[in-house]
């Protein structure tokens, strides 16, 4: 079951659900508690940064 677990959590972290979001739909009354045990699976926010201003700039560039 925490197998489980972990990878439900891991598959929302991985497509930018929200960490508030996450810890309600596993049950933890904290989302700290959240972060500290699944926050090295959440993706860079360098890139969604870069990606969202590229965005309202109209200045979007292939990699």
């Amino acid at each position: 079951m925490h197998a489980l677990r972990h990878f439900y959590a891991s598959v929302l972290l991985d497509t930018g659900e929200s960490i508030k979001a996450v810890s309600e739909y596993l049950g933890h009354s904290d989302p700290a508690m959240t972060l500290r045990v699944y926050a090295h699976l959440m993706p860079g926010s360098s890139e969604r940064a870069r990606r969202a201003l590229d965005g309202v700039f109209g200045t979007v560039q292939e990699p």
